[in-house]
């Protein structure tokens, strides 16, 4: 099977991982092809090009979600489709989480990856879009987190959503309780 990730990313990637004492932990299970991904605790801009890295050495072609305009620009627009910007249309009055599910439905492969804290300070209440995202697509929540103490990239165990947020919010953040952010006062408490 080809390769998804460039050769220029993933060397890049490995680069990055050799020069800054990185690893990559567990990965995205290859039986998973669509799947809403959490990224956290997300608590610096460093995040970016750690998990970056780690999904082009994974070779999960992850998209994230961004805003349309940032995609058209002419060589920067090509560079944030490149690291896996995919285009989010906020000028019209229409569900992003609805969006998100149309996708899933178009794709044979998707995994769409979400920071719910929505914040790179310590956020208590996280956003709910990625849950009923899921739900609505009927696929499991990967929870791909960063741990800064052991500087390991990785992806925890696959989550089905239940339906019941509040049960389901509190396992998938136990999971985040054991792994530390690169400020740790940020993280998931």
């Amino acid at each position: 099977m080809a390769r998804k990730t460039s050769t220029f990313w993933y060397l890049f990637s490995k680069f990055w991982f050799r020069i800054t004492g990185w690893r990559l932990g567990p990965q995205v299970p290859p039986n998973i092809k669509k799947s809403m991904m959490i990224a956290a605790p997300h608590t610096s801009n460093w995040d970016f090009m750690f998990a970056r890295a780690a999904f082009f050495l994974m070779d999960v072609d992850v998209k994230l979600t961004i805003k349309k305009e940032w995609t058209t620009i002419p060589v920067l627009g090509a560079l944030v489709r490149s690291l896996g910007g995919l285009a989010v249309d906020r000028s019209k009055n229409n569900s992003l989480v609805d969006g998100m599910v149309q996708l899933f439905k178009e794709r044979e492969e998707l995994v769409i990856l979400i920071t719910p804290e929505g914040t790179r300070a310590y956020q208590p209440k996280w956003r709910k879009g990625f849950y009923h995202a899921a739900l609505g697509a009927g696929v499991p929540i990967l929870l791909g987190y960063l741990d800064y103490k052991n500087k390991e990239a990785g992806v925890g165990p696959a989550f089905w959503p239940t339906g019941d947020y509040e049960k389901d919010l509190e396992e998938i953040k136990a999971f985040y309780r054991t792994k530390q952010g690169r400020f740790p006062e940020k993280g998931v408490r």
